[in-house]
């Protein structure tokens, strides 16, 4: 059973851990497929500008990315903190 303390200290690390996959999130969607696209297609990648494929495939790949890395942080993070489901 976790007590109070546990769960503050488990919904700030959740919350650390959300700001930073947003970060990461926002600089991908709107840095590397907006505002860099015309520095990023300076490099190919299969014969595809790297900001062209960044906005069209790339994004996506680092949105599941992030979406796996969240589900297994925070199963970790529950354990840790003992706020885990059986």
């Amino acid at each position: 059973m976790a007590t109070p303390e546990n769960r503050r200290a488990h919904w700030r690390a959740n919350l650390r851990l959300l700001s930073t996959l947003l970060i990461l999130w926002a600089f991908v969607s709107f840095g590397c497929g907006i505002f860099f696209a015309d520095a990023l297609d300076q490099i190919r990648i299969g014969g595809f500008k790297l900001g062209f494929w960044m906005g069209q495939q790339g994004s996506i790949y680092v949105f599941v990315g992030i979406i796996a890395y969240y589900v297994w942080r925070m199963n970790k993070l529950d354990r840790q903190y003992d706020v885990h489901e059986d």
